[in-house]
């Protein structure tokens, strides 16, 4: 963007010379006020912030570059907003809330000059389904959506079903949702609320640059632990562990809460979980089974990996 930028801004340099010598004095002023508004016309266009754009799908991969064939680096889920960077082809480089970036699919993406939606709920179970009616027995669900997922309420004329929820899809379609399955008001969670949470996740597969209960990797899944708290870390274990919003903390004096980094060395960091108490931490790990598992702190590989601690601030 910016070398386009610069290109337009040559061209009416040179416009601007060309036109001052072939002019005579007496229109050099009407031909400088009529370039100065050329550019007042063009300069907006090129400086507008980002579009925004919305998730269209369950979950969207983010990839390293503009291309399926590329590693996979985070996530983001149905309905989350994302600011559109630079088109390219079948793909669309974007920035998520906490600042990540990554290219995901054209059909993955809903482009729209506001993204903002509301009312509404977010997603509460592990996993939710939609349906067309207020009933789980007359279709099968439209759509299939992950935990923290936010979905646009539709008002109930009186008197409302008090067992689903009227929701508007970004297709625009009308679906139901289980009431059971959200929350109208989320709040922050304290720490030990946030840890009961985390054992919620027991079980969930491994999936490599995973953001969603669909499946974490071990940086996503502390993440949303620590979003939980109404706080947004960042994306990746070393980012988290050199971030400004956490303070060392030594083995000894642990708490529940606290962030655990593993590595070669401080400087290498590859792993991260959440202690929780009693030398015991839980974590998104292949070791053993790829999954959300518990494992005791003194325990092989962990106690000779453990590179350092982090207390949110």
């Amino acid at each position: 963007m910016a070398s386009r930028f610069g290109a337009i801004l040559t061209v009416f340099e040179l416009a601007f010379a060309k036109l001052m010598i072939r002019s005579g004095p007496s229109r050099q002023p009407a031909l400088l006020i009529l370039i100065l508004l050329g550019c007042l016309i063009v300069v907006p266009c090129w400086a507008q912030t980002p579009s925004k754009a919305l998730i269209r799908v369950p979950v969207a991969n983010l990839f390293s570059g503009p291309s399926a064939d590329t590693d996979v680096v985070s996530q983001a889920i149905y309905a989350s907003e994302v600011s559109v960077l630079e088109e390219k082809e079948d793909f669309t480089h974007v920035r998520t809330p906490d600042s990540y970036t990554g290219w995901i699919r054209n059909q993955d993406l809903l482009q729209q000059p506001d993204a903002s939606l509301r009312p509404f709920a977010q997603v509460r179970s592990l996993s939710a389904n939609l349906y067309l009616e207020p009933d789980v027995t007359q279709h099968a669900p439209v759509l299939t959506v992950p935990f923290e997922t936010h979905l646009e309420i539709i008002p109930q004329p009186p008197p409302e079903n008090e067992d689903y929820l009227h929701i508007r899809l970004l297709d625009q379609r009308d679906a139901w949702i289980d009431r059971g399955d959200v929350e109208l008001n989320p709040r922050p969670l304290t720490i030990p609320e946030s840890i009961e949470l985390a054992k919620r996740f027991v079980g969930i597969t491994y999936t490599w640059g995973g953001g969603s209960s669909f499946g974490f990797d071990c940086s996503g899944f502390t993440q949303m632990l620590v979003r939980s708290r109404g706080i947004v870390m960042p994306r990746d274990a070393d980012l988290q562990a050199t971030w400004s919003g956490v303070a060392p903390v030594e083995r000894k004096h642990l708490k529940p809460g606290d962030l655990l980094f593993f590595g070669k060395s401080p400087a290498d960091i590859t792993h991260t979980g959440m202690y929780i108490g009693k030398d015991h931490f839980i974590h998104d790990t292949t070791n053993g089974h790829p999954g959300v598992q518990i494992s005791r702190l003194k325990d092989p590989p962990w106690t000779r990996l453990l590179a350092g601690a982090r207390r949110v601030k």
